[in-house]
C-alpha cells in the first residue's frame, strides 16, 4: 500500500529562497522559469529585518503547496535566526527541504581615506 501512495503522489522537490528585503540575490533564484515572490514573509524580530521568500511558479501555485513545503519554512526561520553570528551579513538564503545554503556578499575593499580632502 505504502508503495502504491508513492506512486500515486510522487514527492515533489521544491526550492524556497529566502531574500533580506531590500537587498539583491546574491546568486540564481531557484530554477524553473518564473519565480514568485510568496505572500509570507520571515521576521527576524532582533533587528527588524522581513526576509522575503522566492519560489517556482508553477510548484507555488500547486494545491498542496502549504503542505509540501512547511518543512522549508521551518528551516528557513532557523536559519535566519542563526544569522546572528555572522551579523545579518548573509543576505540570501535557499533551502531544499533538507539543507540550507547560506550565500554572503562579497566584502568591497575601499581604498583608504585621504589625509587631506581638496
Amino acid at each position: 500500500m505504502l508503495l502504491v501512495c508513492y506512486a500515486l503522489f510522487p514527492l515533489m522537490h521544491h526550492i524556497i529562497a529566502a531574500i533580506k528585503s531590500g537587498t539583491d540575490p546574491v546568486a540564481p533564484l531557484p530554477p524553473g522559469a518564473f519565480t514568485r515572490q510568496l505572500d509570507e514573509a520571515i521576521y527576524c524580530p532582533k533587528c527588524s529585518v522581513y526576509y522575503l521568500l522566492h519560489a517556482d511558479y508553477e510548484a507555488s501555485v500547486n494545491r498542496f503547496f502549504e503542505q509540501e513545503t512547511r518543512r522549508h519554512l521551518s528551516i528557513l526561520k532557523k536559519a535566519v535566526m542563526m544569522g546572528h553570528e555572522l551579523d545579518h551579513r548573509v543576505t540570501h538564503f535557499e533551502t531544499n527541504g533538507v539543507t540550507v545554503v547560506r550565500h554572503v556578499p562579497e566584502k568591497i575593499e575601499l581604498p583608504p581615506m585621504p589625509r587631506r580632502v581638496m
